[in-house]
């Protein structure tokens, strides 16, 4: 063995000596993966157990279907063997050989059609939903719109939470939910159908949630809608499925199911919130009070990648501490690259508020060591949509 392949065999066993202590203490995530999973996600709507229980048919189908024919095969290899004197058969075809190997198959393709078609069906029936709600995929966050049904009007934005990236940013794992936690799930009643509308922002994602058995794409210029009534009260987790670029492993999908009476009381205390954040655009703010508001939107929306220090990870992600852009004069600069992105990853951020937008940009102006005193109101903001 050469010295190299000592070191390597060395650093795999301290890998392995390292990694043990903290996989024993990775746990099942109700709703969410399970330590060691194999088989599909444990149902918790009867949709998924429909499906659970056509995959597992459609299993055993396959799996006698080969039993059969490569047993058949091998006992007629094994039992008819030159060794055994055997001499090979002079025939032509036979007119119930074909029928039956015609016939049969058939048989069997039409039986699992019958079975699956009503299943496939019912995951196409989005009709007669009770609540129709929009998701829309941007890089790299879920933007989510209540259309239709109690809760009408609400929508926010839900985002990998920011201790996870800074774990992530470590190496240094921890928790169940790791990678899965964010700041704002979408939050659904117990057993109501529940339409989900997809659509993306700039690239395809795909909304999946195993538990539910749903997986839509979600396509820019595109509308397609997929549904589940869930069964179970709690929280149900999945992740983006197509992969969108370079922070696509940080989109999780966290699904809050409650019962009928706590959801109605989250939907009123949304109302408030949303009546007590609805801001005159022509509003003019003190800079104080733009700091305070930007922090919190800085928080919620940006430092998962720029970091709550404004460092950022070069050369990637550009800091905004010491930014020439952040500091220049010219506020339309940075303007500019907020609401439009740029193409070396930064995405557009439009869906945000004119203050929401006026009070971040003003925020990362005024903090760390940018000290440039200026402050952007949100009717520059709106000149800047135009």
């Amino acid at each position: 063995m050469t010295l190299r392949q000592r070191w390597n065999k060395g650093l795999l066993a301290l890998a392995a000596a390292t990694a043990l202590p903290a996989i024993a203490q990775v746990k099942d995530l109700p709703g969410g993966p399970s330590v060691n999973q194999l088989d599909l996600h444990p149902p918790a709507s009867k949709l998924a157990a429909d499906i659970i229980t056509l995959h597992d048919g459609m299993l055993i189908v396959c799996l006698v279907i080969f039993i059969a024919v490569f047993g058949v095969m091998f006992y007629s290899i094994f039992k008819h063997r030159r060794s055994k004197g055997h001499q090979a058969a002079n025939f032509h075809e036979s007119v119930s050989v074909e029928i039956a190997w015609t016939v049969v198959p058939f048989i069997i393709v039409i039986g699992m059609g019958f079975a699956a078609t009503r299943t496939v069906v019912a995951q196409k029936d989005t009709s007669n939903a009770d609540l129709t709600i929009k998701a829309t995929g941007y890089q790299w966050k879920w933007g989510y719109d209540y259309l239709r049904g109690e809760g009408e009007g609400i929508g926010f934005l839900s985002t990998l939470d920011v201790a996870h990236r800074e774990m992530s940013d470590s190496g240094s794992p921890k928790g169940d939910d790791y990678l899965l936690k964010v700041d704002n799930p979408l939050v659904v009643p117990v057993n109501k159908k529940i339409r989900i509308i997809t659509t993306a922002n700039d690239v395809i994602h795909a909304w999946m949630v195993p538990a539910f058995a749903v997986k839509q794409d979600a396509i820019p210029g595109f509308v397609r809608d997929t549904w589940f009534r869930a069964e179970k009260t709690g929280d149900f987790y999945g992740q983006c499925a197509e992969l969108c670029g370079k922070e696509h492993a940080y989109m999780p999908i966290h699904v809050k199911v409650l019962p009928q009476a706590e959801y109605t009381k989250w939907v009123d205390e949304r109302m408030k919130e949303i009546a007590a954040k609805a801001d005159d655009p022509n509003k003019v703010w003190a800079l104080p009070d733009l700091i305070a508001r930007g922090e919190k939107v800085y928080t919620a929306n940006c430092a998962v990648c720029h970091k709550a220090d404004g460092s950022g990870t070069p050369p990637a992600i550009k800091a905004l501490a010491g930014s020439p852009v952040v500091n220049d004069s010219d506020k339309s600069k940075q303007m500019h690259i907020v609401l439009n992105g740029t193409d070396k990853g930064m995405p557009p951020w439009k869906q945000l508020s004119d203050t929401d937008l006026a009070a971040v940009l003003t925020y990362t102006k005024n903090s760390w060591s940018n000290k440039t005193g200026q402050l952007v109101q949100p009717s520059e903001v709106v000149a800047a949509r135009k």
